[in-house]
């Protein structure tokens, strides 16, 4: 049997994966994270973005798009806490493109008494999302 870990990616909506895995990538604040089994304990923030499961046994990755949360990594166990979590297979372009259009224009309206940090924090993740959309179709 391969050497692997098991992983949980949560969000407040529902249990997104749950699994074994060997291999886990995903956005860290500081930069890009990649997990082994037996790796050393951490807690951090994730930013958007992809995040990447090798699962033992499936040639493909599986994809989950998160909009930030928080990572804790435990010798035996990887959880991922997201904000929003969405499957690869699930994510819209059509509507990532139109919320990065909509958070773009609020951020243009000056006159607007808007909540900027908000509207940049979701120009952020639409901009993840279709990064990841686009990760995602390189990939098949």
């Amino acid at each position: 049997m391969a050497n692997t870990i098991h992983v949980d990616v949560v969000s407040a909506e529902e249990e997104i994966f749950a699994g074994e895995a060997e291999f886990v990538a995903l956005p860290g604040e500081a930069g890009e994270l990649g997990i082994y089994p037996q790796h050393t304990p951490l807690i951090t923030r994730i930013r958007p973005g992809a995040v990447r499961i090798k699962v033992p046994g499936q040639s493909e990755d599986e994809f989950v798009f998160v909009a930030g949360g928080i990572l804790e990594v435990q010798p035996n166990g990887v959880t991922v806490l997201a904000d929003t979590a969405i499957r690869g297979g699930d994510l819209d372009e059509a509507k990532a493109a139109e919320a990065k259009k909509l958070a773009e224009e609020a951020l243009s309206n000056k006159d607007a008494s808007i909540d900027y940090a908000k509207a940049q924090a979701e120009l952020a993740a639409a901009v993840a999302q279709l990064a990841a959309i686009q990760k995602l179709r390189q990939k098949r």
